[in-house]
């Protein structure tokens, strides 16, 4: 199974029609959330990613709600959003989990305490692929003053639930670090396309 999965693509409608382009090689599109930039820009961002005609796997940012998220894409057919829920392709489990874990500063952000997370992340299976827009507590989170800014609920999930591949997004400076937790790779993408074979 070939995967192209990006992340914060923030109103960038040229990178999102790069994404269209690449999506023809793809079995399957992963996006990690924050497509819109301050709940701005939701609509016409997803109304271009539209033409992916790939089966897409989305989760909120903090730049979006989870619900109006699921409205934006009401129209495009091969779109499933995923926030605390578990789908099946091609014989695998893919659990998503969006928002900004842990809560971040900002008033407008779509955040999940830890706690939150934690409960969520309970119904997620064994080896599944995760999709979620936070990063786990020490991996591919570092922020410009070196301060580690990932979700320890996402990290103990992790380690509890050891899934196949782990993919976020949501701190700009790491964008393309991987990391390694026990067999789990864990990367977080940003919006430039990444290939993933499963």
């Amino acid at each position: 199974m070939r995967i192209l999965a990006f992340s914060d693509l923030h109103r960038d409608l040229e990178q999102a029609a790069r994404l269209v382009e690449m999506s023809a090689e793809a079995d399957l599109v992963l996006a990690a959330g924050d497509f819109a930039s301050t709940h701005r820009g939701l609509e016409p961002t997803i109304d271009a990613l539209a033409a992916i005609v790939t089966p897409t796997l989305l989760v909120p940012g903090n730049n979006e709600t989870d619900e109006a998220l699921r409205h934006a894409c009401a129209a495009w057919e091969a779109a499933t959003v995923l926030h605390g829920d578990l789908t099946d392709f091609g014989g695998v489990a893919f659990y998503g989990l969006g928002a900004g874990i842990p809560t971040t500063p900002w008033e407008w952000s779509f955040d999940l305490t830890e706690e939150e997370a934690a409960e969520r992340l309970a119904g997620c299976p064994d080896a599944a692929v995760l999709v979620l827009h936070s990063p786990p507590l020490g991996h591919a989170d570092l922020s410009s003053d070196d301060e580690h800014m990932g979700s320890r609920a996402i990290l103990a999930a992790i380690e509890d639930k050891r899934p196949r591949l782990v993919v976020c997004g949501h701190i700009h400076d790491s964008w393309g670090e991987r990391s390694t937790l026990g067999q789990t790779e864990i990367v977080n993408l940003g919006p430039s396309g990444t290939w993933f074979e499963l």
